[in-house]
């Protein structure tokens, strides 16, 4: 049913508002971070083909045997996790360097950095990179604490946790159902969930394994190597953490993609987000 105005003519639809949705240390702090985990990625991936192994417990004379590997068979890269092997000719243990030439490594130059084998670089800017994503980090936790934002804009509240609520949610996102107007404004619960996650246990997690994978922050704190299960473990747990990181980021990429991307980048850029207004009956 179309809603008329009073002379006659369909009802012109409310305007958009335009709010303030991220305020400056937000906006620089995302961006940061963005440089930051890209290249921490891409040196760990650089790093990890030094020994494309993982393996849980303590280092010793000999490894136990790994529980994921990546590695060349022949003329096949496969990717071993448990029983399961896997053929990644082309992408993981076997992949085409910028020469043409074949190499038996974890990962492929292009998604390196530097991009190529280079062990001692890797390990200098990776090491560079983690203190710019702390300090980076502890900007963006003390500034959400004194302003607010974490608890206004990232912690759920109680009545967003109700069943109801939570599967109203999933149920939005399963249907690609973005909300507008009001509720527009504020994240929903499950954009709130996973950014809290990821601000207090996924990037905290990555840290402190980063930390104890450390020999001169094992020799100043040996709790965090027990507090692991050895170094292996850690090394482990961090590889496992930089995925689902990495998971998070398409996730995100794609909800940006999906729920407008102007205007989604406009808002880490400005600040200014344009809600969508609600639709006419």
């Amino acid at each position: 049913m179309t809603v008329l105005a009073a002379s006659g003519s369909p009802a012109a639809p409310p305007p958009r508002i335009s709010i303030y949705r991220h305020g400056l240390v937000v906006r620089l702090t995302h961006w940061i971070n963005v440089l930051a985990i890209s290249l921490l990625l891409m040196s760990g991936l650089n790093i990890f083909n030094a020994h494309p192994r993982l393996y849980w417990g303590a280092a010793g004379a000999d490894f136990d045997p790994a529980w994921l590997e990546m590695k060349a068979s022949g003329d096949r890269g496969l990717l071993r996790i448990g029983a399961l092997s896997l053929d990644t000719t082309g992408v993981l243990g076997l992949s085409q360097a910028s020469d043409g030439s074949w190499n038996q490594q974890g990962f492929p130059d292009a998604v390196t950095f530097p991009g190529h084998r280079d062990l001692a670089t890797a390990r200098r800017w990776h090491f560079f990179l983690a203190w710019v994503f702390v300090i980076n980090g502890a900007i963006y936790y003390l500034s959400g604490l004194i302003t607010g934002h974490l608890r206004r804009d990232i912690a759920p509240a109680r009545r967003e946790l109700a069943p109801g609520a939570l599967w109203t949610s999933v149920v939005d996102h399963l249907k690609l159902r973005h909300p507008v107007g009001e509720a527009a404004r504020r994240y929903n619960v499950l954009q709130k969930l996973a950014y809290l996650a990821v601000i207090v246990i996924l990037l905290p997690l990555m840290v402190l394994t980063g930390l104890t994978m450390s020999p001169g922050v094992d020799a100043a704190v040996p709790w965090l190597v027990s507090l692991f299960g050895g170094r292996q473990s850690a090394r482990a747990i961090h590889f496992i953490t930089a995925n689902l990181i990495v998971l998070f980021v398409i996730v995100h990429l794609v909800e940006v993609v999906l729920a407008g991307v102007w205007n989604e980048i406009r808002s880490m850029i400005t600040g200014r987000y344009v809600v969508p207004a609600e639709k006419h009956r």
